[in-house]
């Protein structure tokens, strides 16, 4: 048996998720107060919170790497991660959301679900993850707890069910009234510390009534004992209406909403309950699927502190004071200090010298972290983001995380000798807490890209170079990935033969292309009858053809999405070898791609402008002169809303003339949405730009 203090059960592992703005770092620094972590609490626009400890996060007031924190309420541990808004920093939001058990998003509830709301609610669904909501920022001009929550249910999911209404809103916002017990809180005392529970008051009890009658419907509805004394019009009780709720959150039947305002420090200890009493500790969810190393066979991996160990990495920092701390997550045994583990994805061992909770940037150590856990180390050597560590005479692979694709890159020249070597080391330590951002060298020019998810990430990155890491660089413009792929099938054959004096080099490779759906990858065939290319040559074959993809066809951009099939061939007894068929393979796949009606691929990104009717025409006239596709166009709060798809080549610089268009007045939002083929007239002007 285990000595842990916390029992499993009264563990939680919650993220807050949310879109950029929506108050969520306000509001996880209301938690932490609320529950003692914290002895003040610190403000967004004083740039003093505790979560965004980034000096780029407190200049910009945003969050941009997920801080983990542990507290304690009412005898349970949360263990919480905050994690970014803006859609830039998307790869935080996922890693966190696949180590977390369940999920608080936030709202703002003024502009109710907003473009990246929607992104974050999917990626929660991508991983099932039960999930309560936040309706904040009521004591706001213009919010409407009414219109938010009508917007959750019709963008985002028609299980939403109000477990409290705000009684008053704007500067008249007095408390919550919760549906569950019928009672009205207040949250009175300095900085609202307690809770006080009072009878509803005359004016808002009709309302009330309303509301509790349409929840208690929508309640008893997943459990067939409740429907039927609903039906029979009897009493339900408070307990039993929160054992259904609980039970239809873990199986994402029910996603229950509160309110309130995070600023005014109203309605966030209902959360700090509810998540008590709603979302799953780790024996809640469906065991960890895995795979076994040796066999390939399916492993499951139970919340248990008697299992063999094993936990998932799911994020990498570099710490200005420990070096590279790995954060983990523990899905089932202990892991002790000074212990040694494998690392299951590279097969080598790596010892334990430290183990760290972590509270936002500060740290406790401990000897020992138990199943359900997250904790960071530090010193690992050959560890990254999504690698699965485990006890060395189990060994399991957990399912990988699974990031996007950079879509825009800029080059990067050191301005001195010595920023070259700093440039390099800093940029390896970047890309190792960063999956979503890459390194390249252009073999023609000998120029560095790096390349990322937007904009304000490539800036981030280069801020943090400066200041971090004291790189000084030249940055050129920005450039986007563009990619190619074919539209057609081709065939391509090559027969590599060179006689030079003595062994001579022999390939001849037949070989078939055919495009895939987009996003699907690359796929290769092996379809040799009769052994006219022996198995040896067959890895040779592939690489070459990989490595002809890497460098395109049209304007020397990777291929991608293509379904590649090697169908006969011949071989030397003596002169073939692997060199021969991997240069083979490679000139033949690049016939059969110029065969196959290739074209250039750009992103396209999904852009929602919020704008004041004023300036609707001109800004509707600015998108279509970038080659912009408007979606539709829709009211908020007052303001006009254009939803539109640009190619990423055309927002460069947006964000100065859309502040120029509308004197400053407009907001927007930009994040990728996929990659579409390029206008002829335009790849011939990516092709011409290449060449140059």
């Amino acid at each position: 048996m285990s000595d842990r203090q916390h029992p499993l059960e009264t563990l939680r592992n919650i993220g807050i998720i949310a879109h950029i703005d929506a108050g969520k770092t306000t509001f996880s620094e209301r938690l932490l107060f609320y529950t003692g972590t914290t002895h003040k609490i610190g403000e967004v626009h004083e740039g003093e919170t505790t979560m965004d400890w980034m000096i780029q996060e407190r200049e910009r007031g945003i969050t941009i790497t997920s801080a983990a924190t542990t507290m304690y309420w009412k005898g349970h541990q949360m263990n919480l991660i905050d994690t970014p808004g803006h859609i830039d920093f998307t790869a935080e939001v996922q890693r966190s959301l696949r180590v977390l058990d369940g999920a608080v998003v936030v709202f703002d509830g003024v502009a109710g679900v907003e473009p990246q709301s929607e992104t974050v609610w999917r990626q929660a669904d991508k991983y099932s993850v039960p999930r309560i909501c936040f309706v904040n920022k009521l004591d706001r001009m213009g919010a409407s707890f009414e219109k938010s929550f009508q917007s959750i249910l019709n963008k985002l999911t028609p299980n939403a069910v109000a477990v409290a209404i705000p009684m008053g809103l704007e500067e008249k916002l007095s408390g919550v009234v919760d549906l569950v017990k019928m009672k009205a809180m207040y949250f009175e005392g300095e900085k609202g510390v307690t809770v006080v529970e009072k009878d509803i008051p005359e004016e808002w009890k009709e309302e009330a009534m309303v509301w509790h009658k349409k929840m208690v419907e929508r309640v008893a509805g997943e459990d067939n004992a409740l429907t039927e004394k609903f039906l029979e019009g009897k009493e339900i009780t408070v307990e039993e209406l929160k054992a259904v709720l609980r039970k239809s959150v873990l199986n994402y039947k029910l996603i229950p909403v509160f309110c309130g305002s995070a600023l005014k420090n109203k309605g966030a200890q209902m959360i700090l309950d509810a998540v008590v009493e709603y979302l799953p500790s780790p024996l809640d969810i469906l065991p960890q699927k895995g795979i076994d190393p040796k066999t390939g066979g399916p492993i499951e991996k139970k919340a248990s502190d008697d299992e063999p160990f094993a936990a998932l990495v799911f994020k990498i920092a570099t710490d200005p004071f420990v070096g590279t701390l790995t954060y983990f997550r523990v899905y089932s045994g202990v892991l002790r200090k000074g212990s040694y583990v494998l690392n299951a994805n590279t097969g080598e061992q790596e010892r334990i010298s430290r183990i760290l909770r972590m509270h936002a940037d500060e740290r406790a150590e401990l000897d020992v972290i138990y199943s359900g856990e997250i904790g960071a180390t530090v010193g690992l050597k050959a560890t990254s983001t999504g690698h699965t560590l485990c006890d060395k005479d189990h060994p399991v692979i957990l399912e990988k995380i699974v990031f996007p694709e950079p879509v825009i890159g800029i080059r990067v020249e050191p301005k001195t000798k010595v920023d070259q070597e700093k440039l390099i080391m800093s940029i390896r330590k970047l890309t190792e807490e960063d999956p979503t951002f890459r390194i390249k060298e252009d073999q023609e020019t000998g120029e560095t890209i790096i390349s990322g998810m937007g904009e304000l990430h490539l800036d981030i990155i280069a801020d943090r170079l400066r200041r971090e890491f004291h790189v000084e660089a030249n940055y050129g413009r920005p450039q986007v990935a563009y990619k190619e792929t074919i539209t057609g099938e081709g065939d391509g054959e090559e027969k590599y033969a060179r006689q030079s004096g003595g062994k001579g080099q022999y390939g001849h490779v037949l070989l078939r292309v055919k495009p895939k759906e987009r996003g699907a990858g690359f796929e290769f065939i092996d379809e040799i009858k009769g052994g006219s290319i022996p198995k040896e040559f067959i890895k040779p074959v592939e690489k070459g053809v990989v490595e002809a993809m890497d460098k395109g066809v049209v304007a020397g951009y990777p291929l991608v999405d293509v379904e590649v099939t090697l169908y006969d061939g011949s071989f030397h007894e003596v002169d073939s070898s692997e060199f021969a068929f991997k240069i083979a393979g490679s000139m033949a796949f690049q016939k059969a791609a110029k065969a196959a009606k290739p074209v250039i691929l750009e992103p396209i990104m999904k852009v929602e402008v919020v704008t004041p009717e004023d300036f609707f025409g001109q800004v509707i006239s600015d998108i279509s002169s970038r080659r912009g596709q408007i979606k539709e166009t829709s009211e908020r709060a007052g303001m006009k809303v254009i939803d539109a798809m640009v190619p990423l080549s055309e927002t460069f610089g947006y964000a100065t003339s859309i502040r120029s268009l509308t004197e400053g007045r407009a907001s927007f939002t930009m994040e990728f949405n996929s990659y579409e083929a390029v206008p002829s007239n335009i790849a011939q002007e990516i092709i011409d730009g290449k060449r140059k």
